[in-house]
């Protein structure tokens, strides 16, 4: 996509701090990180978000996810990391271009999730869990 910014990152057309490079993915540091050695793994090939995504791609995705934690652990000293991704807008998603954000948390960094949990019966659940089981 000639206007995605994402694109045009891994495309090389515009700068970043990158970090790892592939045929598939290029990691680079978030240019407005929500702390030290938050990067993003960005797909070279362009997807809106994970719904797009192949099965292949997410497997390599999530081996490189691996990869790249240990070594921002070892490099930034983190004490635990965040990883997450948003799809569509409801979820938070801003750019429409599949990302992965790697997050190294830090003790009292002050980085909250807006996380609440709700409650839902053991049937409720159970319901649910049939209905996706038919989908796969």
């Amino acid at each position: 996509m000639s206007d995605c910014l994402f694109c045009k990152i891994a495309k090389g057309e515009l700068n970043s701090a990158t970090i790892f490079e592939n045929n598939d993915f290029k990691v680079i540091l978030d240019r407005y990180p929500s702390g030290y050695g938050h990067a993003l793994i960005l797909t070279k090939e362009h997807f809106d978000d994970l719904y797009q995504m192949d099965g292949e791609t997410a497997g390599k995705l999530f081996a490189l996810a691996s990869v790249m934690a240990k070594a921002l652990r070892q490099a930034t000293g983190c004490e635990g990391m965040n990883i997450l991704q948003n799809n569509g807008e409801a979820a938070g998603q801003t750019i429409r271009h599949f990302h992965l954000h790697l997050i190294p948390r830090y003790r009292e960094d002050g980085f909250t999730l807006p996380w609440k949990t709700k409650e839902y019966t053991e049937q409720e659940l159970e319901e649910l869990a049939a209905k996706i089981k038919k989908l796969i």
